[in-house]
């Protein structure tokens, strides 16, 4: 169990915690990006592979206008449907079932592209497959790509892309029947225009054009891979920054953490500052404690530790830290607010509310009830990042002391909460004398262990 004091200086000090690891909690915080931005990009991906191929599909019914179009919405449907698998086994890292479907991607096309329809009427040289310019639908694949793959992955498709389609080229060229008769019609219509001569021969498969493309379509993956690259340095630095924001969310209220996040100034800037301290414990926790399992112990303390931290984030506080079977709780850290002390003194009720609803369940389940106690001060403390390896953000003062030792008392009181006067008037001065304050008495000259003079508390019972 954790070894708890309150020292004189007035500082919660805890002995037993082992230091955190940021460096594999930063690593499980970009696991976790990139897995969540691959799978959102599969999906965008997926989608936008559906929208591209429908609107193929409707604009196939006006290039190749009879019965021998289905023959391509068959091809189109299974670049859909391999889509879907590529979703399905895509992941972060490498993934070989992966990048085999995305291989499949491209030689279904290459080969819808290439070779002739067998449904088809025309009867159209080998060559002219390349006329029509269908090179053009392997950039929906890269663009697609960028949305799911890593930059390797997107250049690798530009570099297969470019080996496939020059690999079909050269088994078209050196399987194809030239058209002999169609070649001499042609050349006798343009014999006195050799530039479009060239550009009408029905066997030229005009190798210039074929090479442009290629090298067109490498050098635009290329770029998208580089941008896909910077585009996954900033999504590791967001996870790490997402990481430090939670990190501080353990702490620190929402509005807090986001005040922040926002903020240029230092936390290690030491400073003074009034503030509300809260000190929660369990009454009798030793005694009860001893009748229970370890692991019963453990269970229960995470669950009230939970309880009350929440109450501490509802009412913007900040946790400073937990005391084995309590906690201390801070308001008006690292940034003093305009209702601290009020909140510290709504927290503290709120805490006693929420045990109750806790006790109504576990009288239910047959289990003993839970008594808590609580303090609140309101005084100077001095804030600042102590430490010299592994800092902490301490907060420091006579104030923290009075807080425990307040704490401390309602077991003597028989209270449920103790706020000093100073807690008290600032309450009233922020937001005037409301509901919080309700039910309190006025107890004057009390004395309270470690301080020299009797002081005034208020006791809610």
């Amino acid at each position: 169990m954790v070894d708890v004091s309150v020292n004189n200086s007035g500082v919660a000090q805890t002995r037993g915690k082992t230091p955190a690891t940021p460096g594999r909690n930063g690593q499980a915080y970009a696991r976790t990006a990139l897995e969540e931005h691959k799978r959102k990009g599969l999906e965008l991906a997926v989608k936008a592979r559906w929208i591209a191929m429908a609107a193929t599909a409707v604009f196939l019914f006006f290039v190749y206008p009879d019965w021998g179009v289905l023959y391509y919405h068959a091809l189109l449907g299974i670049l859909c449907l391999n889509g879907l698998l590529i979703r399905r086994f895509g992941r972060v890292g490498q993934s070989r079932i992966e990048l085999l479907l995305i291989f499949v991607d491209l030689v279904v096309m290459t080969f819808a592209m290439i070779f002739p329809n067998p449904f088809g009427t025309d009867a159209l040289p080998m060559a002219f497959s390349y006329r029509f310019d269908n090179f053009l639908y392997f950039f929906i694949i890269l663009a697609a790509g960028t949305m799911a793959y890593s930059w390797r992955t997107v250049v690798a498709i530009g570099t297969w892309t470019s080996a496939v389609w020059l690999l079909a080229l050269a088994m078209v060229w050196y399987f194809s029947d030239p058209s002999s008769a169609f070649q001499t019609v042609v050349f006798d219509a343009f014999a006195e225009y050799p530039r479009v001569l060239e550009l009408m021969d029905p066997n030229s498969f005009m190798l210039s054009l074929r090479i442009q493309e290629v090298m067109v379509f490498l050098l635009t993956a290329v770029i998208l891979g580089y941008s896909v690259r910077r585009f996954d340095v900033l999504l590791l630095s967001n996870a790490t920054l997402e990481r430090e924001r939670a990190n501080l969310s353990r702490y620190f209220s929402p509005n807090v953490v986001a005040q922040l996040s926002q903020n240029d100034d230092p936390l290690k800037e030491v400073k003074r500052q009034n503030t509300a301290i809260l000190f929660v414990d369990i009454v009798g926790f030793t005694g009860m404690s001893e009748a229970m399992r370890p692991f019963d112990v453990i269970t229960l303390l995470r669950e009230f530790h939970g309880r009350m931290e929440r109450e501490v984030f509802r009412h913007d506080g900040t946790l400073d830290k937990y005391l084995g079977d309590g906690l201390m709780a801070t308001f008006g850290t690292p940034i003093a607010g305009e209702r601290d002390a009020s909140d510290a003194i709504a927290c503290a009720r709120a805490m006693q509310a929420n045990i109750a609803d806790w006790n109504a369940g576990r009288k239910r389940r047959g289990e003993p009830p839970i008594s808590i106690g609580v303090g609140v001060h309101f005084g100077e403390t001095l804030l600042g990042d102590i430490g010299a390896n592994r800092l902490e953000y301490a907060v420091i003062g006579t104030a923290v002391n009075v807080a425990s030792r307040l704490e401390g008392l309602t077991r003597i009181l028989q209270s449920k909460v103790i706020i000093s006067d100073a807690a008290y008037s600032t309450s009233v001065d922020e937001i005037g004398p409301t509901e919080i304050l309700d039910g309190f008495t006025r107890i004057e000259q009390q004395n309270v262990r470690g301080i020299r003079e009797p002081i005034t508390v208020w006791s809610l019972t």
